[in-house]
């Protein structure tokens, strides 16, 4: 699931439907498991936005953009909202929950 602007605004109403319907929903938004996705896994955004500064600070003391490196994210985070699996009838295994970063009960 992409966060879009509209779908950012309605995550919760999307993904009550979603678990309504027992559709499980994915998502590389850490708010959308937050808001009851069953798993979300992507860039830490945080991390992103670290990156950006960075980037932001040498530009403004005189770096070209063109100079400067392409970068990738490095740091992911998987998060997995036990409370979403229950209500899907899903089992999640204990070693995928050892791995992730966040479970939310």
């Amino acid at each position: 699931m992409h966060a879009t602007a509209p779908m950012w605004e309605q995550r919760t109403q999307i993904l009550d439907f979603a678990v309504k319907n027992r559709l499980p929903a994915l998502s590389f938004v850490r708010e959308f498991a937050q808001a009851g996705a069953l798993v979300t896994y992507g860039p830490d955004l945080a991390d992103h936005l670290r990156l950006a500064a960075a980037y932001l600070d040498k530009i403004f003391k005189g770096a070209r953009p063109a100079d400067l490196p392409v970068l990738q994210a490095t740091k992911f985070e998987l998060v997995i909202n036990l409370k979403t699996a229950k209500a899907l009838g899903l089992t999640i295994p204990p070693s995928l929950l050892a791995r992730a970063d966040q479970v939310i009960e």
